[in-house]
């Protein structure tokens, strides 16, 4: 590849996730300090990424992959995502905020899939040269939660910045795409395909395999847990007393970044089994820390559940989407990944919110909500999942290529 290319193909990432990270993390800070929004409207802002998961699919498999260059469409949907987190922040309620954010979703939401296209689109080698471009989304997910925690914008309450700040960032990233190279249609528009393949329905054939169903039901009900993380955290975080939580917060993405590096040796050594194990218990721990956990003497509990989202992250949905791939081989391989994603990010982060959103509700005080009790449930139903997988779940090994 040459390196203008590979310069390209990382500032596309960086910004990608820089974007996301900008705002999903504390939206439910936001939220709350800004509207006094209730635990069902935080829900009903976080499950717009669930619906985007969903109608993706349509977007790519009907338009993207049938009549236009993958880096055009890239460059309009971000182009037009601008003005929509451009509008969210100057929202003045939730009613006026949500129509902007669940549109921006469902233009996003296609994004991840076009930025991996034009990405793979001019890679020789992909197992090789993947992981060292996107580790730049990564690292663009984390220096905007750090300039957040450096802005003050969470003590402050002037989190609205957040929506100008990726807005700009979005306006950059729509006009560079125009600069990507070429990455033309995938399907000669003449070229019939059924809405079945679209979704990737076709690979549904994987789950007469008895272990390969136990890891897909086990993928939804996981997250269902992994749902509070992301919608609660920076606002338990904030409400508990921690100084710039999305600062600490990209911990977790440094964890992320280096337990992706040593992914392939747990495999290799372990096998699938264990390391989805290690996964699931490692949600169940996080909660567990975040129970007990508090801003004095017992803030390394909180820090130390940050931190373990590598594991949590890597150790179940990175290994769960490899062992997709080598359980699915050739004839499913791209549909499978569309299915697991649509199952995953679609339906059961959709009941995961929903559930977060209602059960917070549940457990309000006067300042603020008695977090204890919503992270013990989490907790629970990860070990319950962690006991259902162990009884059920057939060892298998896989192999990492280095080459």
């Amino acid at each position: 590849m040459k390196l203008i290319t590979r310069l390209q193909l990382s500032f596309l990432f960086f910004l990608q996730f820089f974007i996301w990270g900008g705002w999903f993390v504390t939206m439910g800070t936001f939220l709350s300090q800004s509207f006094g929004a209730s635990g069902s409207q935080l829900a009903m802002a976080y499950e717009t990424q669930s619906i985007g998961a969903i109608i993706a699919p349509f977007i790519i498999g009907l338009i993207a992959d049938r009549y236009f260059a993958a880096q055009k469409i890239l460059g309009i949907l971000h182009l037009l995502g601008a003005g929509l987190l451009f509008l969210a922040g100057e929202s003045n309620s939730f009613g006026n905020f949500y129509p902007y954010i669940f549109i921006y979703m469902l233009l996003y939401m296609p994004t991840l899939a076009l930025v991996n296209s034009v990405a793979f689109g001019q890679m020789k080698n992909p197992s090789k040269e993947f992981a060292a471009i996107r580790v730049l989304g990564s690292i663009g997910w984390i220096i905007a939660g750090l300039s957040i925690g450096y802005l003050s914008w969470e003590n402050t309450q002037l989190l609205k910045y957040t929506f100008y700040m990726t807005s700009a960032a979005s306006l950059l990233l729509g006009v560079f795409s125009f600069s990507l190279p070429n990455t033309p249609p995938k399907i000669n528009i003449g070229e019939k395909i059924s809405f079945k393949e679209i979704l990737g329905f076709d690979a549904l054939a994987l789950l007469k395999n008895r272990s390969y169903l136990i890891f897909f039901i086990s993928s939804i009900l996981v997250c269902i847990p992994l749902a509070f993380y992301y919608q609660h955290a920076n606002q338990f975080l904030n409400e508990v007393g921690i100084q710039a939580a999305a600062s600490k917060m990209v911990l977790g993405q440094i964890s992320e970044v280096l337990f992706l590096l040593l992914l392939p040796i747990f495999l290799n050594r372990y096998g699938i089994k264990k390391v989805l194990i290690i996964g699931v218990l490692a949600w169940g721990i996080r909660y567990l820390l975040f129970a007990y956990g508090n801003a004095g003497e017992n803030t390394w509990m909180l820090l130390f559940g940050i931190i373990l989202h590598g594991i949590c992250y890597d150790f179940f949905f990175v290994s769960g989407q490899i062992y997709t791939d080598f359980k699915a081989g050739e004839k499913y391989k791209s549909s499978a990944q569309g299915l697991i994603t649509l199952a995953t990010y679609g339906l059961g982060m959709l009941i995961g919110f929903r559930f977060a959103g209602w059960l917070t509700d549940q457990y309000v005080s006067e300042g603020g909500h008695f977090w204890k009790e919503i992270w013990i449930q989490p907790a629970i139903f990860s070990f319950v999942i962690l006991i259902l997988f162990l009884i059920s779940f057939k060892s298998e090994t896989i192999k990492i290529k280095s080459t």
